[in-house]
């Protein structure tokens, strides 16, 4: 993706609306974006969503979303905070909506919101709505520009039956907490969380009486509630608190000398016991789910009931110098900080927008430039290959270009194992790429490049900008143009731009075509070099066709609408010297040849396959207006929006055609003044310095225009 270069980097955070944002009621997942963004570079562009009735909010830059079917049950409560939220957004032009643990709220917002999302887990996705199946959490996978998890347990959970190369558009970005100094204990053992026995309350329970019974000296707390209570501890030495505020519960953490998390569930992360931890308690955990990531330093239980739970406290309790070394290393050495995993949150925002991080030194790029080179075809070829002048363009403009042809390289290096060559040059590609770690990978008219290896190639490099030309037709009603847009449209979606021959607003049904930009076939100053219009050619009238670029001769029993339209002109300028290639059984001609035949007319015919079309022409026009031949192209092509008729010649029939022809055949200073024109105005737009200059332009975000 590509943050246009004057949209500020704004970023909606959205919240579940049952996740209450607030001081007195705030939960793991509003606590991880509250942290968060109080760190964040971007906080005074980043806005945090949700629901709660409170009025004393996290942080600032909360915006609550009112609901009124909450308890409602006919109306659903998650389609009218979808509803509102696209209203919100939408209006506001954010760059990137973050969405924390909701996959049907993702799914509704994808619908309606045109922005770049990323999107967090918390929770097991197994057990979520919209993200239990395989074909769910791919839809997922391949909707967001990034998938975060709170755990590395909770990332396999998710590729459960999934391929983990895909890994790569994922991250882990743990929940976290500042460095605590020291603080003076008390003789209490906490536990923080439901009481309930998914949580292993009543296992704290029976240990914690007979602990209670053994030690007199030390005391316990319970913070936490249960709509449907069970679980009950009654002895005088212990002290239930229920739900309180963060705040409350970290200072009651720095006060305890021992922490208990001997949770049944598997926890996704347990951020109870990382608080414990970092804040100088003993922590005991069950290692269930994630809880093992959240510190390097706790006791994990070997077996999940009171009667171990009983032990591990007892050798603490028992062993002061074991248990102040557990708190010690468990202070210092802590495993997740809210400083650093910030940094990495803003780095993957930034990532999703190459502008930011595009490496170069005073716009010096390099460049991947992969195309057809054409060796099997000995190079005949260069006088019209785009490729080769792009390489030129973006040479000129200064930076730097390594060239790959991709059929060449799958034909000239046949294997005699079974592996595919195609397999062999993503191989190749992917080598070459770390060796020279590209800013910039344009390629075009290839499909020899897999998905998978952009994919790769983009974890190798996150700043890394993709963009892909066409020049081939797209206009309906041709048959090769649907072939042409099914190739387009296999990379289209995973590109950052693509450039077409055609005006983008002719395929405006056919592709999402926001990130699709027209381009003029370039004019190269060392390949088209001829000044026609200066000599005194023998011919009048050129045209050179073919029947594909890669053929070298006529394909036996092609006709198209080029034909019939020259056979019928032809008749009309029988006294008119015609020099016609790739018609009426003359083969057509490449290379020197083509040049050749080339200078030896003094006006070309501009005709294209299919019907005329907003701004497209094959790339011969840069042939003929670049050499200097007077040229005639039909004026529903729209070229009139760069050329006035003083430059090139706009025919609107065939009538109108064959009656310029034989005009300006015999008025040679009038067809070389003009000519002269066409080929100055045609290197002033569209030479392959300015055409390369707009690609990069366009590709880094940056606004461009052609003319």
């Amino acid at each position: 993706m590509i943050l246009q270069k004057n949209q500020i980097f704004k970023i909606a955070t959205i919240l579940p609306y049952k996740e209450n944002y607030s001081i007195d009621k705030a939960s793991a997942a509003s606590l991880w974006v509250s942290e968060f963004y109080k760190n964040s570079k971007f906080k005074k562009n980043n806005f945090i969503y949700g629901h709660t009735t409170s009025k004393e909010y996290l942080t600032k830059n909360y915006i609550n979303i009112n609901l009124k079917n909450l308890k409602s049950k006919i109306k659903s409560t998650t389609n009218e905070y979808a509803n509102k939220l696209i209203n919100e957004l939408n209006s506001k032009n954010y760059s990137i909506i973050e969405i924390h643990n909701r996959p049907l709220l993702l799914f509704k917002l994808l619908e309606k919101t045109k922005s770049t999302f990323i999107f967090y887990f918390h929770n097991d996705p197994i057990s979520m709505k919209g993200s239990k199946t395989v074909s769910e959490r791919l839809k997922i996978l391949n909707s967001v520009e990034k998938l975060i998890f709170v755990s590395e347990w909770v990332r396999e959970r998710f590729f459960l039956d999934i391929d983990k190369k895909l890994q790569t558009k994922t991250e882990v970005v743990y929940p976290s907490v500042n460095k605590q100094k020291a603080t003076k204990k008390k003789k209490n053992i906490i536990f923080v969380g439901r009481l309930n026995h998914s949580k292993g309350y009543d296992i704290f329970k029976e240990a914690l009486l007979k602990i209670l019974k053994e030690f007199p000296a030390w005391s316990a707390h319970s913070l936490g509630d249960e709509d449907r209570r069970s679980i009950y501890i009654s002895h005088p030495r212990h002290k239930e608190f229920g739900f309180i505020n963060h705040k409350d519960t970290l200072n009651l953490l720095n006060k305890s000398e021992i922490a208990v998390v001997p949770s049944r569930w598997n926890e996704p992360f347990g951020r109870t016991a990382l608080e414990a931890s970092s804040r100088g308690c003993a922590t005991i955990i069950s290692g269930r789910g994630g809880l093992k990531e959240t510190t390097d330093n706790a006791v994990i239980l070997k077996k999940l009931d009171s009667h171990s739970l009983y032990l591990e406290i007892k050798k603490l309790i028992k062993n002061t110098f074991k248990r102040k070394k557990i708190q010690n290393d468990g202070r210092k050495n802590v495993k997740h900080l809210i400083k650093l995993n910030t940094k990495l949150i803003d780095q993957i925002r930034e990532n999703c927008f190459p502008k930011f991080n595009v490496n170069y030194i005073k716009n010096k790029l390099k460049i991947i430039n992969l195309y057809n080179q054409g060796q099997k075809l000995n190079h005949r070829l260069f006088n019209i290959s785009l490729g080769k002048k792009f390489t030129n363009g973006f040479i000129r403009n200064g930076h730097d270009v390594l060239e790959i042809s991709d059929r060449d390289y799958v034909r000239n290096n046949k294997s005699l194992s079974l592996i595919p060559n195609k397999n062999n040059f993503q191989n190749f590609l992917l080598e070459s790429f770390k060796n020279y770690n590209p800013d910039i990978l344009f390629f075009g008219h290839t499909k020899n490049l897999t998905l998978d290896t952009l994919d790769k190639l983009r974890s190798i490099n996150k700043s890394l900008v993709i963009s892909q030309w066409n020049e081939d037709p797209v206009m309906p009603g041709l048959d090769y143009s649907k072939q042409n847009l099914s190739n387009i449209n296999f990379y289209a979606k995973l590109v950052d731009h693509n450039f077409i021959t055609t005006h983008p607003s002719i395929i405006k049904n056919k592709v999402n075509n926001k990130n699709f930009h027209f381009f003029f076939v370039p004019v190269d100053k060392n390949i088209e070099r001829f000044d026609v219009y200066k000599l005194r050619p023998k011919n009048d009238l050129f045209y050179a066709m073919s029947h594909g670029v890669n053929r070298a001769t006529l394909k036996h029993g092609t006709e198209d609408n080029r034909i019939n339209f020259l056979d019928k002109l032809v008749k009309k300028i029988p006294q008119i010297k015609y020099d016609f290639y790739g018609f009426s059984n003359k083969q057509p001609i490449w290379g020197g040849d083509f040049n050749n035949a080339l200078i030896n007319s003094k006006m070309g015919l501009n005709l294209s396959r299919g019907r005329p079309t907003k701004y497209y022409s094959s790339n011969r026009i840069a042939s003929i207006m670049g050499n200097g031949l007077l040229t005639f192209i039909d004026k529903n092509v729209g070229l009139s929006d760069f050329f006035n008729k003083k430059e090139i010649i706009f025919y609107s029939s065939i009538n109108d055609l064959s009656d310029k022809i034989k005009f300006y055949s015999k008025n040679d200073k009038i067809r070389s003044k003009i000519a002269k024109n066409g080929k100055t105005k045609y290197f002033k737009l569209f030479n392959e310095t300015k055409i390369s200059k707009y690609i990069i332009d366009i590709s880094l975000g940056n606004k461009s225009s052609l003319f």
